[in-house]
């Protein structure tokens, strides 16, 4: 090891150029190695896989399972409603709860929502007159069930125990939306004057309607103010609407939730459904049965067969044209499907024929508003359409094929075609949405094949991109 001494000679001989060259040199090294040294992070780089951001948890589709129904009966009407929730609700897919003002005789139905006793309103004031004051314990499920805080929900449904609800469709038409965000989802009445009434931005009760779970943890901690602020309302559903208002949410308008704010015949409603899938039907007590020859429950039965089979297309209105028998034929898929002499134009057949009356007994049929086009429906049966109901269905891998028989009305003066026409059969594959096709929907179109015994056979079918429903000549 040298010596101090050493090391100061040789500093001394070195000249200020000399050390001048040398601080280059080390300078010029350390330049190479740094080029090099990030030519090969560089390259490295090249060769190595993408840094990709961090991806979000993808989200399931919605399903049952994801929607939590909170249905408002009582001890008088449960046991009399039993036929309508069995229709609709099954254990394995379909979460409910029924509240009730007390428990029901008997103990629990396994094919029955589970029943739970609402809790007590008695300090909430009500000030309506000749109202009933249960319109604030119906009020108050949403809060109740949504305090439950179940897991899993997206989705809340409310409704009567006469609202028949069509599950899958209710799920198809949720999809549509972000459950993480405040929605309030139902419809208005089908009468002008109950919504001149009440609201045209209310969602009927009876109807029924969906809060999205963010919405209805929101609204459960603010609902007990609204009751006391809105004593002077008559029904559940206005005080409901009357909160999220004031949570600054608005309705969110789906045309397949239906109040049924009519009596008697609803053929003209049925067949004459919108393009959105059908997601409720209420005030089954006050109509007729909707097929003939049958009771309430025996008729919503073979509906439910249709709805089991495609529930999507269920009512769905499909028009076609056989112009070399001058035909036009209205098909109502798993309901009916009427059949008419000459050219009727599409528009008109979407009309709603007047089947029914007013919801308000002090209304005339003649003066009563809707909320949507209606036309006559005859009087004289002779008038009106061959009308043939659903029979049978069946499905299979080869698709679906519905049945439908004719009703025989009066002694009425046919042409030979429809004289002899004693049954249709459409054939049809499964309606089957995604969420972007939900958004726009399009009526499909179909075809008449040639009758054969008496026997005419449909084909349901998309339109083509071009494609016009009418009567080509």
């Amino acid at each position: 090891m040298p010596s101090s001494s050493t090391s100061s000679a040789v500093l001394k001989t070195l000249s200020p150029s000399r050390v001048k060259n040398l601080l280059l040199a080390l300078s010029l090294s350390c330049i190479f190695y740094l080029l090099l040294s990030n030519h090969r992070q560089a390259a490295s780089l090249l060769h190595a896989p993408p840094v990709l951001p961090p991806q979000a948890t993808p989200v399931t589709p919605t399903s049952r399972r994801h929607l939590l129904f909170a249905v408002a009966s009582s001890s008088l009407s449960f046991p009399r409603r039993r036929p309508y929730l069995r229709l609709w609700y099954s254990a394995n897919s379909t979460r409910a709860l029924a509240f009730l003002d007390r428990l029901p005789d008997g103990g629990p139905a396994p094919d029955l929502p589970p029943t739970l006793v609402s809790e007590d309103t008695s300090r909430f004031p009500y000030t309506f007159p000749g109202g009933l004051r249960s319109a604030i314990r119906v009020a108050r499920v949403v809060k109740e069930v949504a305090d439950r805080r179940e897991p899993g929900v997206r989705w809340y449904v409310f409704g009567d125990d006469d609202t028949v609800f069509f599950v899958d469709n209710l799920v198809s038409v949720l999809s549509k939306y972000d459950h993480t965000k405040w929605y309030y989802v139902g419809s208005n009445s089908e009468s002008y004057d109950q919504n001149i009434k009440y609201s045209f931005d209310m969602a009927f009760g009876g109807g029924g309607f969906a809060i999205s779970g963010s919405l209805a943890v929101a609204l459960a901690r603010v609902l007990d103010s609204c009751l006391v602020r809105y004593s002077h309302l008559y029904g559940s559903d206005a005080r409901i609407f009357s909160c999220l208002a004031e949570l600054g949410v608005g309705l969110t308008h789906e045309p397949g939730f239906h109040q049924v704010d009519m009596r008697g015949n609803l053929f003209g409603l049925l067949t004459s459904h919108p393009l959105s899938p059908l997601v409720s039907l209420h005030h089954l007590d006050a109509v007729d049965p909707i097929f003939p020859n049958m009771n309430k429950t025996q008729a919503l039965e073979l509906l439910f067969e249709a709805v089991n089979v495609d529930p999507a297309r269920v009512l769905q209105q499909s028009v076609c044209y056989d112009r070399t028998k001058s035909l036009s034929i209205s098909v109502s898929w798993g309901y009916a499907v009427q059949v008419y002499e000459g050219n009727e134009l599409l528009p008109d057949l979407l009309a709603l024929q007047r089947t029914f009356t007013p919801w308000r007994r002090s209304i005339s049929a003649g003066s009563s508003r809707y909320m949507f086009n209606t036309r006559e429906f005859p009087k004289d049966p002779c008038k009106r359409p061959v009308t043939f109901f659903l029979h049978s269905i069946l499905s299979d891998e080869n698709g679906v094929r519905s049945s439908y028989e004719g009703q025989i009305v009066g002694h009425c003066i046919r042409g030979n075609t429809l004289k002899n026409l004693k049954k249709i059969t459409v054939f049809s594959r499964k309606l089957e949405h995604d969420i972007e096709q939900m958004k726009a929907l399009r009526r499909q179109c179909c075809d008449v094949l040639p009758i054969i015994n008496g026997s005419m056979v449909i084909h349901i079918r998309q339109c083509g991109d071009n494609e016009l429903i009418s009567m080509q000549f």
